[in-house]
């Protein structure tokens, strides 16, 4: 063994002559348990997961003691994993919530952190500092930070009613605020170097940035489209029940005719049209475009922005608001109206008639018979 293994070893070691009640049944199994006496002097055990865990739930008990508290006469069942009340989180997001692809996606990343705890040995503190840490480290935006709070509160929410766990941490993580009216678009350079990465890594997915941009479609409707929905003949596709629960149609350009000829080449014609090469449907772009945003030197971006970027540059084209609004299947103009800036053409026109010699007497010309001037009130 090398010294950092001895090192490590004899820092477990250490740790342990402070915690004797904590042990494996089964050396090397790393199902760590606890020993102790309660405050009526009875031995007790029980299991806690892993080292950590078990750590936390000692030191839990020993304060319980001291405090004079007393425990059942049998204690409950093992702890419940994270990984279980997780399962059963995506079992309901998939019978329930359309976001579910996302769902799958975030739960990997809180299983990587979270998987071989106990549910109630995860307290509010800790995800709090899991969620500040991984968003600085992943540069998310305070929405980003909020789906994964949502989830993590619906994992012991239904935890709650299924009779696995007590309480629900995620309730006392902070909420972050969001900015709905910050406007992020991708600039010409933005786009020359993320279509440069994504045709040098995965050029398979070049269809579907292209459709997003031309279209303007959120992830959920542009990954749910089927083939049903697409009329190439009319240059339209319709969204059977778009984010506001209506219908609506999504007219087709040049460019989003020619990513759908593509993507019809790995299919049938029938079924979902997200289709990868081998013709499997796909869940969603956070496989291949969040790990590219980076590459392309492109930060605070998210697949949402480029909804954005298809409404700004319309705004930017000159087409008017009211038709923005219908193209966007924004409910009220008021979402956007947030666009109205980045075209100054109609408010510029309106001051410019303001522009040249001022003639203050025309007013005064036009008129019949002697002005009376204001008489002075002084």
């Amino acid at each position: 063994m090398n010294d950092l293994g001895h090192n490590q070893e004899n820092q477990h070691e250490l740790e342990d002559r402070k915690l004797r009640g904590i042990y494996e049944r089964q050396p090397g199994s790393k199902i760590w348990w606890i020993r102790y006496a309660d405050a009526t002097g009875r031995i007790r055990r029980e299991k806690a997961g892993t080292r950590g865990a078990a750590i936390k739930l000692y030191q839990k008990r020993k304060t319980e003691v001291l405090q004079g508290k007393k425990l059942p006469e049998n204690l409950r069942a093992p702890m419940v994993g994270f990984a279980e009340l997780a399962k059963d989180a995506l079992a309901f997001s998939k019978a329930h919530k359309r976001s579910y692809g996302d769902d799958v996606i975030r739960m990997e990343k809180l299983l990587a952190s979270f998987r071989g705890r106990s549910a109630e040995s995860i307290t509010p503190r800790e995800l709090e500092r899991y969620l500040a840490q991984t968003a600085e480290e992943n540069d998310w935006a305070p929405a980003t930070i909020n789906r994964y709070r949502a989830l993590l509160s619906l994992v012991y929410r239904l935890g709650i009613e299924n009779g696995k766990v007590k309480d629900n941490p995620a309730r006392l993580v902070k909420h972050r605020q969001e900015n709905n009216a910050r406007v992020r678009w991708l600039s010409c350079e933005e786009e020359t170097r993320l279509r440069a990465y994504v045709q040098a890594t995965c050029p398979q997915h070049i269809p579907e940035l292209d459709l997003a941009l031309h279209t303007g479609m959120r992830l959920g409707e542009m990954y749910s489209l089927t083939w049903e929905n697409v009329n190439v003949s009319r240059k339209v596709l319709t969204i059977p029940r778009s984010k506001n629960g209506e219908t609506r149609h999504v007219p087709l350009n040049a460019t989003a005719l020619s990513a759908l000829a593509e993507l019809r080449k790995r299919s049938d014609g029938t079924g979902a049209v997200m289709r990868n090469v081998e013709g499997e449907p796909v869940l969603g772009p956070r496989y291949w475009f969040e790990p590219a945003l980076p590459k392309a030197k492109i930060r605070r971006f998210s697949w949402h922005c480029l909804r954005h970027t298809f409404a700004s540059r319309l705004v930017m084209a000159g087409v008017d608001l009211r038709t923005v609004q219908e193209l966007m299947g924004h409910k009220s103009i008021e979402m956007t109206v947030r666009y109205s800036h980045l075209s100054p053409k109609h408010t510029l026109a309106a001051v410019e008639q303001l522009s040249g010699p001022s003639r203050p007497t025309e007013a005064v010309s036009n008129t019949s018979g002697p002005v009376d001037l204001p008489v002075s009130l002084n």
